[in-house]
């Protein structure tokens, strides 16, 4: 327990600004008109073409011994796999929904 309050102590301007970005984030996606989604939905996916990555280079980077190192990387380019091919079924869906029909 002493070990977990010494990180928040010596981390705790870090851990303010991840819980402003978190509250900035919600209240900034939140207020975007539904067109801006399909070309919001493309942006994230170039973000999280970076996340896996980095997630590849973490998994190379690591010892054999580590599995730790390892088994979070490979969930994270499964994660971020997963989100990017989802984004653009997305993206894809909603610009079909713009199309003339036959």
């Amino acid at each position: 327990m002493n070990a977990i309050l010494d990180f928040i102590s010596t981390h705790e301007q870090m851990i303010y600004i991840v819980i402003l970005m978190m509250l900035v984030g919600v209240e900034v996606i939140g207020r975007v008109p539904s067109v801006l989604h399909t070309p919001l939905m493309s942006g994230a996916n170039a973000i999280h073409g970076v996340v896996i990555i980095g997630a590849i280079i973490v998994m190379g980077k690591a010892d054999s011994g580590n599995y730790v190192s390892l088994l979070l990387g490979f969930v994270a380019v499964v994660l971020g796999t997963l989100n990017v091919v989802g984004g653009f079924v997305v993206t894809d869906r909603m610009l079909e929904m713009f199309k003339k029909k036959k």
